[in-house]
């Protein structure tokens, strides 16, 4: 399972790079900057098995069941992480509430 470090620091890229394209088409829009990193988060789980921030600091977005993540995980757990809130309530294991809801987990790669 991967620990609140890492994520912490996927999170952190993955906001950069949102915030990054932000600025260079949309001159910083905070709402530009929320969809952008949604949209990353929906475009890389299901391709390359986690975002951009999670592959670069070692994790992987994995369904409990194994196999491939598919679209609706992917979707699910994308819209409840721009929300934020979900993903800031953790059970004992560390997943968080958007994990659950998806039946994901994020592991180290």
């Amino acid at each position: 399972m991967a620990r609140p470090g890492r994520r912490i620091a996927g999170v952190a890229i993955d906001w950069a790079l949102a915030v990054l394209v932000s600025i260079i088409f949309f001159q910083y829009d905070a709402l530009a900057t929320s969809v952008i990193f949604v949209l990353l988060q929906l475009v890389f789980i299901p391709t390359i098995g986690g975002s951009i921030g999670h592959r670069l600091v070692g994790l992987r977005v994995v369904p409990l069941t194994g196999g491939w993540i598919g679209p609706w995980r992917g979707i699910v757990r994308s819209v409840l992480l721009g929300i934020v809130l979900p993903a800031l309530v953790w059970d004992s294991d560390q997943r968080g509430f958007h994990d659950k809801v998806a039946g994901t987990v994020l592991i180290r790669a």
